[in-house]
């Protein structure tokens, strides 16, 4: 509570409240002053509330505050469990119930602010539904409605455009900076313009480079209109490989299949389509709207906080539980009605699982068949294209074999004469460069000459001139061949769409008689559907009866052998445990010496001895240990020091040997001297 008074204190005297309190102060405050300090409190976080408790009666304050607490979703601490005592408490200014509201909402101010502004706009108004039957009503409703989603759209965008970090000064940096950019392109225009109007003919160079420019324009939609058209043409002649497919996936149906065998997989399709659409369907459809419903239900509720989450997470937690141990208990009491029915729901559950994976798996397959067309349809195009759609054989393989080789050994002599031109364009570019050299020098020395002469820029209006009408000239001659293009294309394409119409003609009308047969077998196949699923409904009535029944008999016959086997089993372990005792008391009452050492308690006390007799042992050892400890430890100390005299006598023996050892091999060197 100490805590709680210090945080308390602390956000007061911050911004922007700064009433200079501190933890005396603060808990000196009457009831009065601390209604007051909870109203400031609330007027911060919406300013409807900022107002002064002495003008308004005690039932007006604890209605307003209660009502801005619902919105604000506010739930009582632990120890004020009872709502009518913390209603009493909030209009009697009550400490317990005062303190942790302002502690509550203090920590959170900002994000009040947020959810008090938002609950202005998106707390929906209830119109009593006689009311609505008034169309007038009716229509001003629906438009609050409406104004209620476009204010959570546009709230919505809001809030993505602040995360994005996008700000004003930002766009305003970018306006400026685009506003100067804007600028510098006026001027660099204006210079331009003034350099233009110092060359000869201008007027008309500014004509010839618009219509360069429109050319180049009119050129570029040409070239687009020529893709869009071969994009035309390259879609229908899928379709029109899809078709002949569709069409030889017909015929050969027609031809290798019997009328039974159609009307199997008719049947079979029908089945399948009506199962989508009967069953598995509509509960997808179900499913979609309730999560859309409650979708929408999350929606229409003011902005929710971690800690509203987190209590809604414990009473689902709750909740899960109550029903695990309602589930429980269901399962521990035996009842013969549910018992008999559980077995077969869980075979028909089985069933219908299964069901609706076969049907998730025929659809991904039928859906994995129409890829795999799609892409061979795309193969054998491009293939097409490439003009290998057919698989060489034989002395096909060969031929092309021997066309590879050729080309390989023309393609080796195309490579020597490339790097011989490769070399020689080599040299051509540095001449290239040094011819570009002298036109400088000389281009320099022309315009000092036009300088002097008063006619500067004279040879580069002529070049511009001729460059121009030479690439006028390059653009009327393309486009002439563009269009001769297009119009050769245009016939190819009305061609073909005619000979292709010409040769589907046929194909449509034996399409059509079977479109008419089909339509008779389904009709016929309807009715015959109707009957099986008049007949299959009563047998499946007379089945599921004697299924519950057989379940019901099942469960029962289980439920008794477990019974007859928990008992059987009780029965002998009693049995064991009295054949033990009966055993134990004959041994212990018997005068028979051998006998009574059989007995358990024989050999429980004749153990007993053998331990305490170990246990005596075992002391005057340790008794005997205890005593020699003392004199054992000097024997050692005298033993390690005795093991040291040892070892440095040693040490020093060695040393003599070794000195002893270098004198006489220096003795026999001077001998050897004086010999020689």
């Amino acid at each position: 509570m100490g805590d709680q008074i210090q945080a308390i204190v602390e956000k007061l005297n911050q911004e922007p409240f700064r009433k200079n309190y501190n933890l005396i102060t603060f808990d000196s405050l009457e009831s009065t002053q601390l209604l007051q300090l909870l109203s400031d409190v609330l007027g911060e976080i919406d300013p409807k509330h900022a107002v002064d408790i002495r003008e308004e009666l005690p039932e007006q304050t604890a209605k307003r505050m209660l009502g801005l607490l619902g919105i604000l979703k506010y739930k009582p601490p632990g120890t004020v469990s009872d709502l009518s005592a913390f209603r009493q408490g909030l209009v009697t200014g009550s400490k317990p119930v005062i303190h942790p509201l302002l502690h509550w909402l203090l920590q959170r101010t900002n994000e009040l602010k947020k959810r008090a502004y938002l609950a202005r706009f998106l707390v929906k108004l209830e119109v009593p539904a006689e009311f609505l039957q008034d169309e007038t009503v009716a229509d001003i409703n629906k438009q609050y409605e409406e104004l209620m989603e476009a204010f959570k759209n546009l709230h919505k965008e809001c809030e993505q455009l602040r995360i994005s970090g996008l700000s004003t000064a930002e766009i305003r940096r970018d306006i400026t900076a685009m506003e100067e950019e804007k600028d510098q392109l006026i001027k660099r225009v204006e210079r331009l313009k003034k350099r233009v109007e110092t060359v000869q003919n201008h007027q008309r160079m500014l004509e010839i480079a618009r219509q360069l420019r429109l050319e180049k324009e009119r050129e570029e939609s040409l070239a687009q209109q020529k893709q869009e058209q071969k994009n035309q043409l390259f879609h229908a002649e899928q379709r029109l490989q899809r078709a002949q497919l569709q069409l030889k996936e017909m015929h050969r149906a027609v031809v290798d299949s019997k009328p039974e065998s159609l009307m199997k997989k008719l049947e079979e399709e029908i089945n399948f389509n009506s199962y989508l659409v009967t069953d598995k369907l509509p509960r997808e459809l179900e499913s979609k709207k309730n999560s859309a419903y409650f979708l929408q239900k999350v929606v229409a509720e003011p902005a929710m906080s971690q800690s509203d989450l987190n209590v809604l997470e414990i009473k689902i937690n709750e909740v899960n539980a109550q029903m695990n141990q309602l589930i429980e208990k269901r399962m521990m009491k035996y009842e013969p009605i549910d018992s008999k029915f559980s077995l077969y729901r869980q075979q028909a559950s089985i069933i219908s699982r299964k069901k609706e994976a076969k049907a998730e798996e025929l659809q991904a397959a039928k859906e994995e068949m129409s890829r795999a067309e799609k892409q061979m349809l795309q193969k054998t195009s491009q293939a097409h294209e490439l003009e290998g759609a057919d698989v060489l054989k034989g002395d096909e393989f060969k031929h092309y074999v021997n066309k590879l080789r050729s080309k390989n050994t023309i393609y080796k002599k195309k490579r020597l004469e490339l790097a011989e031109i490769t070399a020689e364009y080599g040299v051509l570019q540095r001449t290239e460069e040094l011819l570009k050299q002298r036109h400088e020098a000389i281009q320099q020395q022309l315009q000092a000459i036009e300088e002097k002469k008063g006619i500067s820029g004279y040879s580069y209006t002529q070049e511009e001139l001729e460059r121009v009408s030479a690439v006028k000239s390059e653009v009327d001659e393309m486009k002439g061949r563009t269009l001769d293009n297009m119009s050769e294309m245009v016939k190819k394409l009305n061609a073909m769409v005619a000979e292709k119409k010409a040769s589907l003609a046929p194909v449509i009308k034996e399409l059509r008689q079977l479109r008419q047969n089909c339509r008779d077998l389904t009709q016929e196949c309807d009715a015959k559907k109707i009957q099986y699923d008049s007949c299959a409904a009563g047998l499946e009535s007379n089945r599921s009866a004697l299924e519950q029944e057989v379940k019901g008999l099942l469960e029962e016959c289980v439920q008794e052998e477990s019974n007859y086997r928990y008992i059987n089993c009780m029965k002998r372990t009693l049995e064991v445990q009295l054949q033990r005792a009966k055993e134990e008391m004959k041994a212990y009452v018997s005068p028979d010496p051998q006998e009574r050492r059989k007995a358990v308690r024989e050999q429980y006390t004749r153990m007993i001895l053998e331990q305490e007799n170990l246990g005596k042992k075992l002391r005057e050892k340790q008794k005997v240990v205890r005593e020699s400890h003392g004199p054992n430890m000097k024997q050692i100390k005298m033993w390690q020091d005795f093991e040291q005299l040892m070892e440095c006598k040693r040490e020093c023996f060695l040393k003599q040997q070794n000195q002893t050892a270098i004198g006489q091999v220096i003795q026999e060197g001077g001998k050897d001297r004086l010999v020689l």
